[in-house]
């Protein structure tokens, strides 16, 4: 019996240091081995809000001092922008960094305060982004676009110059529930969900290609990524207590943190976060980019034993 074609498994890591360090931090990861450096965005992280940055400028910081790394959104809020802004924005990018982009979109919601800071009604959100999604498809690939929408209207649009990358720079769609992975199989090129355990991963990516087959989409060049928070500590108890601590306020969830990162994040020792992440692998995931958990002062470390540890226990292994 014939073997199935090896996986080639890929691994990035979101920014761990500040904005202000995004070219050293990019160079270092390069150095190091990954293959993406993502960046995520909010507008206003709750009021009064928390940290955030946008994630282009970041990303195009971070591919000027680079020359192989791909850059990733993790994710962009796709409903905050009009798409022929948002398809010159990335087309620009794209063009610069040699075609290294990849665009990662979601939807947001968990600050409702960003939305209204905007001028946007949150509930449409999911509907904004479809639209945002399909309409710059066609003007990262076709000339004089006119595209008639429920949110977004535009008449004779082209944008030149298009893409370095053909036919367009590979979006993946983040989320969790069943209206994330719909817009997977319509629109994206790949699927980036989070705060999930190797069962439900596993489950997404049934759904997904039984809601492509539905449409007669071919998921054959799909990219199935995953975005795991990870937390390396001497037992799985204190690494899960340092990654509640560290992810508690980025998300509004009710109930104890910790409830959320036991079953969901790598935790523990190298070893244990090796095998968790195996349980993912095996479930369909490619595309690994992992958010590290914990304060500041450990975040150099956990960079140095991802790339040194347990990256290397995977690369060139079949899935």
């Amino acid at each position: 019996m014939s073997q199935p074609p090896a996986r080639h498994l890929r691994f990035g890591l979101s920014m761990p240091l500040g904005a202000d360090e995004t070219a050293r931090q990019a160079r270092w990861l390069e150095e190091l081995g990954y293959e993406y450096f993502s960046a995520g965005e909010h507008f206003m992280r709750g009021n009064p809000p928390g940290v955030t940055h946008a994630s282009l400028p970041l990303l195009a910081v971070a591919a000027g001092a680079t020359e192989q790394i791909r850059v990733l959104s993790s994710v962009l809020l796709a409903p905050f922008y009009h798409p022929v802004v948002l398809a010159k924005l990335t087309s620009t990018l794209d063009i610069a960094s040699q075609g290294r982009l990849t665009l990662g979109v979601g939807v947001g919601g968990e600050f409702p305060v960003e939305f209204e800071a905007a001028g946007l009604n949150v509930k449409q959100r999911g509907r904004r982004t479809n639209e945002c999604l399909e309409a710059m498809r066609l003007l990262w690939t076709q000339e004089h676009v006119t595209y008639q929408g429920r949110h977004f209207q535009f008449y004779d649009v082209t944008i030149n110059p298009q893409p370095a990358q053909k036919p367009n720079p590979p979006i993946w769609v983040a989320g969790r529930r069943d209206g994330a992975m719909l817009r997977a199989a319509r629109y994206g090129d790949g699927w980036l969900p989070y705060f999930y355990s190797p069962e439900r991963y596993r489950d997404s990516v049934a759904k997904i290609g039984q809601m492509a087959d539905e449409t007669g989409r071919d998921l054959s060049d799909f990219q199935w990524g995953f975005f795991p928070y990870i937390s390396i500590y001497p037992t799985v108890e204190e690494a899960a207590a340092v990654a509640a601590e560290a992810l508690g306020g980025r998300y509004l969830y009710g109930g104890d943190f910790i409830n959320i990162v036991s079953p969901y994040c790598l935790l523990g020792p190298v070893e244990r976060c090796i095998a968790r992440l195996q349980e993912y692998i095996d479930a369909g995931a490619e595309h690994v980019v992992f958010s590290i958990a914990c304060p500041r002062e450990d975040r150099e470390r956990h960079v140095e034993a991802i790339a040194k540890e347990i990256i290397p226990h995977f690369r060139g292994k079949a899935g």
